[in-house]
């Protein structure tokens, strides 16, 4: 089995990294500055057992990795590059090949299937940061992440399997579960608070904020018929499996959108999390104010090369 990281940053370059490492057979598919690091230098992979440099094959488009069929692709760019990167995909690979979604949202499987068949969800679990060129922290002990995954739109087969059996081999927990995206909306209310994060900086993880864009996802969700796993079932999946330890010389200050906003990307996945609620919430009709703000706020910070924490909490409250 081989292993098409397609996406090599926080959570595709830890993967990635961590596969290779067990002794699998992988390439990185990567772009920019960050390619050429992995190119010239290999992946840096840091946790708080120590650094390590693996010489992982990377290129820059999927094509050069020439995709067979049999090959798992493992798709883990934001969301909002999803489209472009799998129609990409689709040009240079096979129908044969497997992709895996392992990203925010829960948009991604569905833009997927329009061109393979045999598409899966990953649910992640992952303390992971990509700042700088060439190198991934992950902050988790023991276990790098959770990646739980399953065929999408449900089931379980033989590849699903035989991809958790290789990740928990490789320093993840992962169990193969055919309702997958249950777990993926539960992980999609936990991501509204990232918007809060990008906007707000860390001071907005404990604010009034993180309770109202929950309300109104959960309130989006039942109106639209669409059970999540509850708060519970999910803690009891995590319990001490991730571990989280400071990184020598390196703060971990935030998560994925607020990682958008400092590395100046110019994109933010926000459209794919508060605007998943956002659209329900107008499909379902129920008013979704606090997440379609945040969505604004979020996007026009990234269009205006904004860092994060530009508006403390107080003043999105009083925006809303």
């Amino acid at each position: 089995m081989r292993f098409l990281i397609y996406g090599a940053g926080a959570i595709g370059g830890g993967i990635g990294g961590r596969l290779f490492e067990a002794g699998h057979d992988v390439t990185l598919i990567a772009r920019g500055d960050h390619l050429a690091a992995l190119q010239r230098d290999g992946l840096t992979l840091i946790s708080p057992a120590g650094s390590e440099t693996l010489k992982v094959p990377a290129v820059g488009h999927p094509g050069e990795a020439e995709p067979a069929p049999g090959d798992v692709v493992v798709l883990a760019m934001k969301s909002q590059h999803t489209e472009g990167a799998v129609a990409e995909l689709a040009a240079a690979a096979p129908e044969g090949v497997a992709v895996f979604c392992a990203q925010n949202g829960v948009d991604n499987e569905r833009m997927a299937l329009r061109l393979f068949p045999d598409v899966y969800g990953v649910s992640v679990m992952m303390p992971a940061t990509h700042l700088e060129p060439g190198v991934v922290i992950t902050n988790s002990v023991g276990r790098t992440g959770l990646l739980d995954l399953g065929r999408y739109p449900h089931g379980v087969d033989t590849t699903a399997s035989a991809v958790a059996e290789a990740l928990t081999g490789a320093t993840f927990a992962s169990e193969a579960r055919a309702d997958i995206m249950r777990w993926k909306y539960r992980k999609l209310l936990m991501n509204l608070g990232n918007a809060i994060e990008a906007v707000c900086g860390p001071v907005g993880r404990a604010s009034e904020l993180v309770t109202l864009v929950r309300d109104e996802g959960v309130a989006a969700l039942a109106a639209a018929g669409i059970v999540a796993v509850s708060s519970e079932e999910d803690q009891a999946r995590r319990g001490d499996l991730l571990r989280m330890r400071p990184v020598e010389g390196r703060r971990r200050e935030g998560g994925s959108s607020w990682q958008s906003l400092t590395r100046g990307t110019g994109s933010i996945e926000a459209d794919f999390l508060n605007g998943e609620i956002v659209l329900l919430g107008r499909l379902h009709g129920v008013p979704t104010p606090a997440n379609a703000l945040l969505q604004r706020l979020a996007n026009q910070a990234a269009a205006e090369g904004r860092a994060p924490g530009f508006l403390s909490p107080e003043e999105v409250l009083a925006r809303l």
